[in-house]
């Protein structure tokens, strides 16, 4: 059996758009909009929000400015009925998962990231102790991968929990070597067990990538792009 995930990328940056968009947020996300200070931001956040709102309305039949979020205690946002989704956003690209054939209950998250600078410190305080190690073991060429692949993993799966900060990133191990499939190997906590959890691993462009996150209780994951192309550059 499987578990069919839909995945949409969309560049943040599209100026022709904008405003369009912007008739589709709620009171409270323009308002969000226009807090946001830095030269760029707000429109970004438009393009994010509008998108999410033109898909959803796809899979829901709602018209996108009457789409109706409500949101966890995490700030998750959700929709009553479904269909269960996660955003996530970096280096002027968002990326969107949806799980058409669900509810709002199903445990869902993405995470993208591209790769930058990063001292060994970061690792050491939130990565594992056996994820550090494997981290440490690798090869200079292959430290920074790893540090993301093993980021994006831990990231995806704290978000598909919708638990936050309240989760420790080092309360759960994921596999971080190249080559290596992209799973989980331990959890404590609340976190759902080991053999629930299905991860996927995506190589979005070179030094650019992410993982979704999903409890499947022993589903595969069916991924199909549906909008945008890979390699992202």
């Amino acid at each position: 059996m499987t578990l069919d995930i839909d995945l949409w990328i969309w560049s943040l940056d599209q100026p022709g758009r904008v405003s369009a968009l912007s008739r589709l947020l709620s009171a409270d996300e323009q308002d969000r909009a226009d807090r946001l200070v830095r030269p760029g931001d707000t429109e970004r956040f438009v393009v994010g929000r509008g998108k999410i709102r033109e898909i959803l309305a796809i899979y829901t039949g709602t018209p996108a400015d009457s789409l109706s979020f409500s949101y966890g205690p995490q700030d998750k946002p959700d929709l009553s009925g479904g269909p269960a989704f996660n955003l996530s956003h970096s280096d002027g690209w968002a990326a969107l998962v949806v799980a058409p054939d669900t509810t709002e209950s199903v445990q869902l998250g993405i995470d993208i990231e591209a790769e930058r600078a990063v001292e060994d410190g970061v690792a050491a305080q939130y990565f594992s102790t056996s994820e550090y190690a494997a981290l440490s073991a690798l090869p200079d060429r292959d430290w920074m991968g790893g540090f993301f692949r093993c980021w994006t993993r831990k990231e995806a799966v704290i978000k598909a929990a919708g638990s936050g900060l309240s989760t420790p990133l080092n309360s759960f191990d994921v596999t971080l070597a190249p080559g290596d499939p992209a799973r989980i190997t331990r959890v404590s906590g609340d976190l759902a067990p080991v053999g629930t959890w299905s991860l996927t691993h995506l190589d979005l462009a070179p030094r650019f990538v992410g993982a979704i996150a999903a409890v499947t209780d022993g589903k595969k994951i069916r991924l199909s792009l549906k909008e945008g192309s890979l390699p992202l550059r």
